[in-house]
């Protein structure tokens, strides 16, 4: 729903704080964690609850507590909080700018839903920490990790090139998805695989983790030729909306759209559409320094 005429956004400072004091226990300690003077930090939360119009702590002596409705409104804060940090720090590392502790590239996946949470923990841990982080597909990724121009990458392909050590990061799971109009939205059986690679597909470009996993689970059957390859994922996700043709995309990349009923998940009957994500870096050599600070977020989030 849109924001009516009268509302106004939140300031991300007053979510924050809500978060701290909902942390911390108090309105007093909430502000000293944040760095902010108290009468400032007391005006911020009255703005807040003037803003939202509901009554969000209960003021007394001996601290601050949450309301009934700040405890659910305080929920949604850390989802804004989360997400803005996020949306920071994988800014931060595209700018590039910076001289870069840590030069990392990811596929167009892993980029878009994962590793801004990654690079937002990383930053938490160490805010003098640097990473420039390029965007490409799984092949491109590797290229960049075997001629040094990134120290560590993180691809969606079955298979890693020769001269490039791996590890985990995860798994993933590719759907097949149609608009509600198509005729596989209404079927009360699955799609079979040989169904499945007999139908022209809405793909990802050559070289793509996705497009190489989806070849992958097809290889017993021959594909017929796709109707459009597009270089992204939001491409391939207008083209299904418009009702073009049914496309493969990795679960992460069209929840929001099943969700909210714009794309349909069609289920694929005898085929196993997981795949594991990888970490890849140089053959011969082990992720050191912040390098290695990543890979242990990353595993610790599997």
């Amino acid at each position: 729903m849109v924001p009516g005429p009268h509302s106004r956004s939140p300031d991300i400072v007053w979510l924050r704080l809500l978060a701290a004091v909902a942390e911390q226990g108090s309105l007093s300690a909430a502000a000293e964690q944040l760095g902010l003077a108290q009468p400032n930090a007391s005006r911020a939360m009255r703005a807040l609850e003037r803003d939202l119009g509901l009554p969000l702590l209960v003021r007394s002596p001996r601290g601050s507590r949450l309301t009934v409705e700040g405890q659910v409104v305080v929920s949604w804060a850390r989802t804004v909080v989360t997400a803005t940090d996020e949306l920071i720090a994988g800014s931060e590392a595209l700018k590039g700018r910076r001289a870069g502790q840590l030069e990392l590239a990811a596929s167009m996946t892993i980029a878009e839903y994962l590793v801004p949470g990654w690079l937002s923990e990383l930053h938490r841990r160490d805010h003098t920490i640097a990473v420039s982080l390029a965007v490409a597909n799984s092949v491109e990724v590797g290229q960049r990790v075997l001629s040094g121009k990134a120290d560590l990458g993180l691809v969606e392909s079955p298979k890693v090139p020769a001269g490039l050590s791996r590890s985990r990061a995860g798994t993933d799971r590719l759907v097949v998805v149609v608009a509600p109009q198509h005729p596989w939205s209404r079927r009360r059986r699955s799609v079979s695989v040989a169904e499945l690679a007999a139908t022209p597909l809405i793909v990802r470009e050559p070289g793509s983790g996705t497009r190489e996993t989806l070849a992958q689970a097809l290889r017993e059957h021959n594909m017929a030729p796709p109707l459009q390859e597009l270089s992204s994922n939001a491409a391939v996700r207008i083209a299904v909306i418009a009702g073009l043709a049914p496309a493969v995309l990795s679960a992460l990349a069209v929840q929001e759209q099943v969700q909210a009923g714009v794309l349909r998940e069609v289920t694929v009957d005898g085929r196993d559409l997981r795949r594991t994500l990888w970490l890849v870096w140089p053959r011969g050599s082990r992720p050191s320094g912040t390098a290695a600070d990543l890979v242990r977020i990353v595993q610790l989030s599997r």
